[in-house]
């Protein structure tokens, strides 16, 4: 079990009974901060990494309670509720605490790894019987590399099922290190052409790519996954390249389809930012079909959804 002294992090939020996080029963860890800054992120308040804070316009009452609260003179009254100065704001959560409508939320905050694990501990009755445990996501969780280890160290101890849910963008050192303490890596293929991948999602795709080799070849258990995005990485070429690529690498047999869904607006109009993802169309159920029937030519199982 880890000490006072192991590293601390951010985290955003913990979900329980999670059913597609991995395999069987999950409990889910979402850490804070993301190199990435794709189109179609479901969590944007996971993306920066410090801690933040949100305002719900529609929930406040303009009471002005917590601009006279807030320590950093952060807080304003606007047209449409309380404007945010996010340069002053510090996340300190005064605002929260005493607003009477509930309007400011945290989003995320620093736990130490023994908190973590207390809450985790809360639901092993749950995992009895099947094969459950805990994935680590995000955000990117390679982002805090040195949490995450003590953690996946902390999970071993209580022999549960460890399960990170990755972009892959990390060093390979880190990629290394992580993978010893990982039974399972949920690895997403965004793109294929490393042009088109920076144009959707901020970064190049060669340091991906590569590190999915190294996982694959080093033996590690790699779960992909192809976010099917219409319009963006949903062409018959693109979704060819996968399949060939997947199919070539040692060990990875399957690949789930996660056709995209655009239930993130909400948390872009809580953040107070426009939707990214405005012009994305719902998936056309015979552009899945189409999808699934190319990966399985290139010798995969493919199931929809993860």
């Amino acid at each position: 079990m880890p000490t006072n002294s192991s590293p601390s992090g951010v985290i955003f939020a913990i979900k329980r009974y999670a059913l597609h996080d991995g395999p069987d029963l999950r409990v889910t860890v979402f850490l804070k901060g993301c190199p990435l800054s794709c189109l179609w992120c479901h969590n944007p308040e996971g993306i920066a990494a410090p801690p933040g804070m949100l305002t719900v316009p529609d929930k406040c009452v303009g009471c002005g309670e917590c601009v006279e609260a807030c320590p950093q003179g952060a807080l304003s009254p606007g047209p449409d509720g309380m404007l945010r100065n996010q340069d002053a704001c510090t996340a300190c959560g005064v605002c929260a605490e005493v607003c009477p409508a509930l309007a400011h939320e945290a989003v995320g905050r620093k736990w130490t790894v023994l908190e973590v694990m207390a809450e985790i501990e809360k639901e092993t009755p749950f995992f009895a019987g099947n094969q459950g445990g805990v994935t680590f996501s995000g955000g990117e969780p390679l982002a805090q590399p040195d949490f995450l280890e003590a953690l996946l160290v902390a999970c071993k101890d209580l022999d549960l099922h460890r399960a990170v849910d990755t972009s892959g963008f990390a060093s390979a050192a880190t990629i290394s290190r992580i993978a010893r303490h990982t039974d399972l890596f949920l690895f997403d293929l965004k793109h294929m052409d490393p042009i088109a991948h920076r144009r959707l999602t901020g970064v190049d795709n060669a340091l991906i790519l590569s590190n999915l080799r190294l996982l694959a070849r080093s033996g590690a258990q790699v779960a992909l996954r192809l976010p099917l995005i219409p319009g963006m990485n949903d062409d018959e070429e693109n979704i060819r390249r996968t399949g060939l690529l997947a199919s070539s690498l040692p060990g990875i047999r399957s690949i789930d389809v996660l056709p995209y869904h655009a239930s993130a607006r909400g948390k872009y109009a809580k953040l107070g930012q426009p939707y990214p993802g405005e012009s994305i169309k719902q998936n056309d159920p015979g552009n899945v079909d189409r999808a699934v029937d190319i990966l399985q030519q290139c010798g995969l199982e493919v199931r929809i959804g993860g």
